[in-house]
């Protein structure tokens, strides 16, 4: 047995949340999986973990409403990761219900249970861009290599955590009231708590969607020989970010927890990895060998023309190094892609995309 004390993962079953249940078990910690598996093949990443690290991890199969169980695997965690969501705008504005229960009231019940169970728990929760709203107020220009803010310093390096909140979809409302309440146990009852708001995160063991995952979804779809659908005119841009250096990010937060808590942080690839779609799409063609062929749909509801993190404060905070280049990161998971054959994984974007982000 380990002798460390447990650490949770919600959601670890998820994206995000293996590759950080994979670095605490390869680092001899016990790891409490929580997840209710509802993301089509999440279930593979559990019974990878498994095979990996056998005893250091333990499976808690449930969904966050289920309170009896959330306050089980919270009791003596040295500290919670908190990925378990509903990951999509669009499932959002199909059952906002559903996302206000995952999202916000789930994120409320994991706060109470680690309030009243375990209130010296570091707490690290994985929030998103779209607490931004879609930006338009910025204001835009299209220039070769995509949309770009029409104020300067944007272009440079990118958005501050300063920028005001402004929620839009229930998605974003939902994200965007958990964020909020996480910093605000934080101020109010001392939790050493703190946010992550991500750009989009690619990699390993992401069974990518066209709803959540776009690189790995695009990927997927390319080297399956299918059709790409691209929402608006495909020159919106992303700090895309290698889930390797996301997982460092918060690993690093953990062990400063107490220099951050009660602070929010954007966080992604940065500017020297913002890319367009089309930009993307043209290196998934370098990478297959073949350009796939692409249809173009209507613009979704909130999405942002640019979205690009400014991640000094958070640099700074933690001391991280510069990010994965996204081309050697799109090359490393197409290869993951066709060595794992995790092609058959994903054939149809899930009902309700509901497990980690």
């Amino acid at each position: 047995m380990s002798g460390l004390a447990p650490v949770l993962v919600t959601g670890g079953a998820g994206f995000i949340g293996s590759n950080v249940a994979d670095r605490l078990a390869a680092q001899g910690r016990p790891v409490r999986v929580f997840d209710a598996l509802a993301r089509p093949g999440v279930e593979l990443n559990l019974e990878w973990l498994l095979s990996r690290h056998g005893g250091l991890i333990e499976p808690v199969i449930a969904p966050l409403a289920d309170t009896a169980a959330l306050n089980r695997a919270v009791e003596g965690a040295e500290a919670v990761f908190h990925f378990a969501a509903q990951v999509a705008v669009t499932t959002s504005l199909a059952d906002p219900a559903d996302d206000f229960a995952v999202n916000a009231a789930g994120t409320f019940a994991l706060l109470e249970a680690v309030r009243t169970r375990a209130p010296d728990a570091a707490l690290l929760y994985a929030s998103t861009n779209k607490v931004y709203g879609d930006l338009q107020a910025l204001g835009t220009r299209k220039s070769v290599a995509g949309y770009v803010p029409a104020e300067g310093p944007l272009v440079d390096h990118g958005l501050a955590e300063t920028q005001p909140l402004d929620f839009h979809t229930p998605y974003g409302c939902s994200k965007g009231a958990a964020d909020q309440y996480v910093l605000d146990y934080a101020r109010s009852f001392g939790l050493r708590a703190a946010v992550l708001r991500m750009s989009c995160i690619y990699g390993q063991r992401q069974m990518g969607t066209e709803d959540q995952g776009w690189v790995a979804h695009f990927l997927i779809r390319a080297l399956r020989g299918e059709t790409l659908t691209v929402y608006g005119d495909g020159w919106q841009v992303r700090d895309i970010c290698d889930v390797a250096d996301t997982v460092d990010a918060y690993l690093a937060a953990w062990a400063g927890i107490d220099a951050i808590a009660g602070r929010a942080f954007n966080w992604g690839g940065g500017t020297a990895n913002a890319v367009s779609l089309n930009t993307l799409i043209g290196e998934v063609a370098a990478v297959t060998g073949e350009r796939p062929q692409v249809s173009f749909a209507p613009w979704r509801e909130g999405d942002q023309r640019w979205f690009v993190a400014d991640t000094r404060s958070i640099d700074c905070a933690l001391g991280l190094p510069p990010r994965k280049p996204w081309r050697e990161g799109l090359r490393d998971l197409a290869r993951w892609l066709q060595e794992q054959h995790a092609l058959a994984l994903v054939s149809a974007p899930a009902p309700a995309a509901r497990a980690s982000a």
